[in-house]
């Protein structure tokens, strides 16, 4: 059945709002008044060393927040993962916004059930509670009973369309407006910013949607074992009511919930930043919204990957077939540093203008990325390049494109989920060799140009140093070596005598012609690179490991 709700469209709903002086003036005053009022306190108390001031403070932070309605808790939420940027007794009050919101009235949640479903729920269900058991910016969630089985049942909160549609069409007014005084240099794209922002709110209020989602979302991880998603109970659901199966699980809020539920922190960090690097890398469709209230540890799995399941699939989104691939050229770019050509991949994806002198900015994106990287990729974090980032985006012209709004909201969410799990988890140290590797192990057509690029310099020459940072970046330590190599020495050996390999066969054998002679000093070099790395002690060990971890 497709969904009957109305699109989010910038023009007609600001024109709908105009219309309506009744509701626009008194509400953006409102909301004017409120902000001043929340950054007047924090300026006289957000420094206090009183533990009362600032408790107090973080609650009046949440009521505020609470009190302006869905749109803005879900701007809450973004920062609720961020223990980085907030401080840890604010972060533990705004970690309620997640799921902890004062609820509806149960009797305004009942009716809307036997509206939707067109019968009372103590006749839907086997048993159905008298409140809701989380509640959240959107709806409320009861663990109903049926069949002896326990189903988490979603209901929309009231009045929902019109809230959401007044407050976007608000904030866009405002972010335009106010968009020359802010510090960095985004004011272009703000509004469109916000249009992506609001229609990813109008599609999550769609549980038919969210449903469509939900299954898709299943399909893409049905052959991971770690990623578990909840089964959709179709007849249970509606327009403004999604139920599926209960997740008995632990949310990702803090290392001690899970360590007092004898669980692994450092195996769920990279199940779910594995996860979401497979969703932007290689299914092209992501979950945007990946807060702790939406993800859950499960029992299982081992010390290396935990099982995870995700839950909430009405903020979702897609990334192109070309993004995708640009990403992944320019993670490989910042690898080598090739800033030039990593310059190049900004202005494929629209943050720089065709127009901009891309040689300008080869020493400050070295700067920012080679200053951030040292050494150790492993020392790389986004906040501390989002810093250097933002005095970079003040004095050259980059802006960001409204189609990545929420694909940064969700990789800045997911790093921060994991550093409330881990505060020296660097994102990078498990993003790389999962780029090294997909590019040793895909062989799609589109992979294999890129990892041609790797190892092929434009004139046809083997690029020994590049070779070797990759293989170094996958194989640099013990627990890589173990479970990655023997997948990689299959795909490269499949590769190597496939039809798909004639142009890297090719390539060999012209990089040993120099001057129109034969030239083996590289092709020895390579040589000696691949023995050492797959040695046959290595090869044994990885297949002891592989064994081990099959038992």
């Amino acid at each position: 059945m497709k969904s009957s709700y109305l699109k989010y469209s910038a023009k007609d709903d600001l024109i709908w709002l105009i219309l309506r002086p009744w509701i626009f003036i008194p509400r953006v005053l409102y909301i004017l008044l409120t902000f001043i009022f929340l950054f007047l306190r924090i300026l006289f108390q957000g420094n206090s060393k009183n533990k009362n001031i600032q408790k107090n403070l973080s609650k009046y932070l949440f009521d505020v927040i609470t009190d302006l309605g869905p749109c803005f808790i879900k701007l809450g939420q973004a920062l609720s993962t961020r223990p980085d940027l907030v401080r840890q007794d604010w972060l533990t009050e705004l970690t309620n916004l997640q799921d902890n919101l004062p609820a509806f009235d149960h009797k305004i949640a009942l009716k809307i059930i036997n509206e939707e479903l067109g019968a009372p729920a103590n006749e839907l269900f086997d048993e159905f509670p008298d409140s809701p058991i989380a509640s959240a910016s959107l709806g409320q969630v009861y663990k109903a009973k049926i069949n002896n089985t326990y189903l988490a049942v979603k209901v929309q909160r009231p009045n929902l369309y019109f809230l959401i549609k007044r407050d976007v069409v608000i904030l866009r007014f405002l972010g335009t407006f106010l968009s020359p005084f802010l510090p960095l240099n985004i004011g272009v794209g703000i509004g469109e910013i916000i249009d992506e922002f609001g229609k990813a709110l109008f599609d999550e209020i769609d549980y038919q949607k969210e449903a469509e989602n939900a299954l898709k979302f299943a399909n893409l991880f049905k052959e991971n074992p770690n990623i578990f998603i909840p089964k959709l109970e179709k007849k249970f659901s509606s327009k403004r009511i999604i139920s599926t199966s209960w997740i008995d699980g632990v949310k990702l809020r803090d290392r001690s919930l899970l360590e007092e539920n004898n669980l692994i922190p450092a195996s769920f960090i990279k199940t779910c930043v594995i996860s979401g690097l497979q969703q932007l890398f290689e299914f092209g469709y992501f979950h945007a919204d990946p807060h702790p209230g939406n993800m859950f540890a499960l029992k299982g799995g081992n010390a290396d990957c935990g099982n995870l399941a995700y839950v909430d699939f009405g903020m979702m989104d897609t990334i192109t077939n070309s993004d995708r691939l640009t990403l992944i050229k320019a993670i490989v770019h910042i690898i080598n540093e090739e800033y030039y050509l990593l310059a190049e991949d900004f202005q494929k994806l629209g943050f720089l203008t065709k127009e901009q002198d891309l040689q300008k900015l080869v020493e400050p994106l070295k700067e920012v990325l080679g200053g951030s990287l040292g050494a150790e990729v492993g020392n790389f974090n986004l906040k501390s390049v989002t810093d250097k980032f933002s005095k970079l985006m003040y004095s050259y012209p980059f802006r960001v494109p409204s189609r990545f709004a929420l694909i940064i909201r969700a990789v800045v969410s997911q790093e921060g989920l994991a550093l409330r799990l881990d505060p020296e988890f660097k994102i990078l140290k498990i993003a790389y060799p999962y780029i090294a590797k997909k590019l040793l192990t895909d062989n799609s057509e589109e992979i294999l140009n890129i990892l041609l690029e790797v190892v092929f310099d434009e004139k046809g020459q083997i690029q020994i140093d590049k070779v070797e940072s990759l293989l170094n970046i996958l194989f640099k330590d013990s627990e890589s070596i173990n479970s990655d190599l023997i997948p990689v020495a299959n795909a490269g050996l499949k590769l190597f005598v496939s039809k798909k390999g004639s142009e890297v066969r090719k390539n060999l054998l012209l990089s040993l012609i120099k001057d129109e002679k034969l030239e083996f000093t590289d092709a020895k070099k390579l040589l000696a690179l691949i023995r050492d790395t797959f040695s046959p002690l290595n090869i044994a060990k990885s297949a002891v490991q592989n064994l081990i971890s099959t038992v």
